[in-house]
């Protein structure tokens, strides 16, 4: 991945701009390659993710990806939509809610758009809840919704 083009100076910077979107990801592929590893590596083999053959007579007449496969993504994600330039370490504290609206099918290119929701102070730090709406290209609907919670710190002795 490239380097992220929003920047932000200082993490103390976000508190100013709950309720504004962060920034966007780039494009990311998910291709039969990426469903596979990620079924081998969580053991989820279910036709629909993994049996390209019985799947194409499916619901969606192909595989599609695992929604877990598409809430994994969110981490790379955020690393191409922002940068805060004085963040040493981040750390993800959970979530609070994830809903998939509708399918990634595969071979589709999928990216997050990351929305601040809450911006909570912490020593060397502050906590960011950050909705994300991930899109697939080719479709109206997005295909995850998640309000993430991160810990962020500005200095390196957590």
């Amino acid at each position: 991945m490239s380097t992220p083009t929003t920047h932000y100076a200082h993490l103390a910077e976000l508190s100013a701009l709950v309720g504004q979107r962060l920034g966007s990801s780039e494009w990311m592929l998910v291709d039969q390659a990426r469903i596979d590893r990620f079924a081998e590596a969580t053991g989820d083999l279910q036709w629909i993710h993994c049996n390209e053959l019985q799947a194409s007579v499916g619901p969606y007449g192909c595989t599609i990806a695992h929604g877990f496969l598409t809430l994994s993504l969110i981490s790379a994600m955020f690393d191409s939509a922002f940068v805060v330039d004085d963040v040493v370490m981040g750390l993800n504290y959970g979530l609070n809610r994830v809903r998939f609206p509708a399918p990634v099918l595969v071979g589709r290119r999928v990216r997050g758009h990351f929305t601040l929701q809450a911006f909570e102070p912490l020593e060397g730090g502050a906590q960011l809840a950050v909705l994300v709406e991930v899109e697939c290209e080719g479709q109206d609907k997005p295909v995850c919704v998640a309000e993430t919670l991160g810990r962020r710190y500005t200095v390196s002795d957590r």
